[in-house]
């Protein structure tokens, strides 16, 4: 018997607007929102509303035999609420028929896991507790951020008391072993371990529509028989991918939503083959070994590894630099900075930086506001900068920076004043003009008068 787990990542992040040096310490605002916006609702109206749409027609044309999985970022999800709220109403109406798993991730799509066990917990609960409230399901299932893991990052799950986490299959993890088993942290055995099968997985996902493949085109009949001819033994293949692979990375005019609407009857077809979420499949599977994984493995480009974000010195001087702020974080009550900080936090934001345009070049270059890796270096630590000198005047550690603080404060009072006075003033002569105006009528016919007599 096989089940097919099917799960789909949605994120979306707040993108930087073209932030200047001379901005710095100035404009505290860091984010384009036309773009963002933009971006959205061209997202929403090309994938999420028509693909959620669809998958709410098969749910119940199927009656409980077809069944996925989500996770949808915290970032996400505000932007929904911000620009497209009829996306959030969709993804609420799936969770309501009861065949739709949400699953917990970092609520900022961050790397913070390689950084902090603290701040990696408080971020997990943060989103937990969002899906908690909008979906009503308390998340049994995490999956990490670009599905990054480690041995070191599933025991950290582990103790969160979460049953299963998602990763990717790697080959040079994996060797000769195949994904489609059940696997469990090599520290902690209590947590169950579902690899994606990153060959069919991108099958669908980068593959689907390129003329040039081989098997292109690729239908789901001949999807559901590459499953059947797997070997007997194998148990569960799991087809992770971006939710953007229908209608946006894969445009409608390639068949991709006629290929999602008949892959269920194909697979169901065969009474030896399911569907099931990853609750389910770490529940009814037993493992079968531990997965080994001393460093840092994920999803992205060939190498599947931390390069796409922490390839290059600017990634990782931006990444330490960020995270050098986490004593202050802790500290702080402010809820713009609090607010700011998720936003900075972004993987995306790393990913901008990144110089492997070569193979996956494409990929890096999806929805990048920047022309080049340097120009998103230089953007984000002037951004970097900025939030710094906030930070700093809000949570000082020492004397001189609390001498800093009662200064940004003055100068702060200072701006507000003068502008204050600037705006009294502006008002004061405008009604000079309006007096001004009023008497010019009454002068021109005493000036009329005159001139008659």
């Amino acid at each position: 018997m096989k089940t097919i787990c099917l799960y789909f990542q949605v994120h979306q992040p707040f993108r930087f607007r073209r932030y200047r040096f001379f901005d710095i310490g100035n404009d505290h605002y860091y984010f384009d929102d036309y773009t963002n916006e933009s971006i959205l609702n061209k997202i929403a109206k090309d994938c999420y509303l028509p693909a959620n749409e669809l998958l709410l027609k098969m749910i119940n044309k199927h009656k409980g035999k077809f069944k996925v999985a989500f996770s949808i970022t915290g970032v996400a999800i505000e932007q929904f609420k911000l620009y497209a709220p009829e996306v959030l109403e969709s993804f609420r109406a799936l969770a309501a028929t009861g065949q739709v798993e949400f699953l917990a991730e970092t609520y900022a799509h961050s790397l913070v896991a390689l950084k902090d066990e603290e701040a990696f917990k408080d971020q997990v609960t943060m989103h937990a507790k969002m899906v908690e409230e909008l979906f009503g399901q308390k998340p049994k299932v995490f999956r990490n951020t670009e599905l990054v893991y480690s041995d070191k990052i599933g025991d950290m799950v582990a103790r969160m008391g979460f049953k299963a986490m998602l990763t990717e299959g790697a080959k040079h993890v994996l060797g000769w072993k195949s994904p489609n088993f059940l696997y469990c942290n090599a520290l902690n055995p209590r947590l169950k371990i579902l690899l994606k099968n990153f060959k069919l997985s991108d099958d669908i996902a980068f593959r689907f529509g390129n003329k040039d493949w081989s098997e292109w085109p690729l239908t789901s009949a001949k999807f559901a028989k590459w499953i059947k001819q797997l070997d007997k033994k194998e148990e569960v293949i799991n087809l992770f991918m971006d939710y953007e692979t229908f209608g946006e990375h894969q445009s409608k005019e390639t068949g991709i939503f006629d290929f999602l609407e008949h892959l269920p009857a194909e697979i169901l077809k065969y009474k030896d083959m399911s569907f099931s979420v990853p609750s389910e499949v770490a529940s009814e599977l037993q493992v079968v070994a531990p997965a080994n994984v001393p460093n840092p493995i994920s999803w992205a480009d060939e190498e599947r590894d931390l390069t796409a974000w922490l390839g290059n010195e600017m990634q990782q001087e931006a990444f330490d630099k960020l995270y050098s702020l986490l004593p202050k974080m802790k500290r702080c009550t402010d809820s713009k900075l609090m607010k700011d900080w998720n936003y900075m936090q972004c993987s995306d934001h790393f990913y901008y930086m990144c110089t492997k345009f070569f193979s996956d070049g494409d990929v890096h270059a999806y929805f990048n506001p920047y022309e080049t890796p340097y120009e998103a270096f230089i953007n984000y630590m002037n951004v970097l900068s900025d939030f710094t000198l906030r930070l700093n005047a809000a949570v000082p550690f020492n004397s001189e920076e609390k001498e800093l603080a009662n200064l940004a404060g003055i100068l702060e009072e200072r701006d507000i004043k003068i502008k204050k006075l600037e705006e009294e003033l502006q008002k004061l002569r405008s009604r000079k003009k309006r007096n001004s105006n009023k008497k010019n009528p009454t002068q021109k016919r005493t000036r009329a008068k005159k001139v008659e007599e």
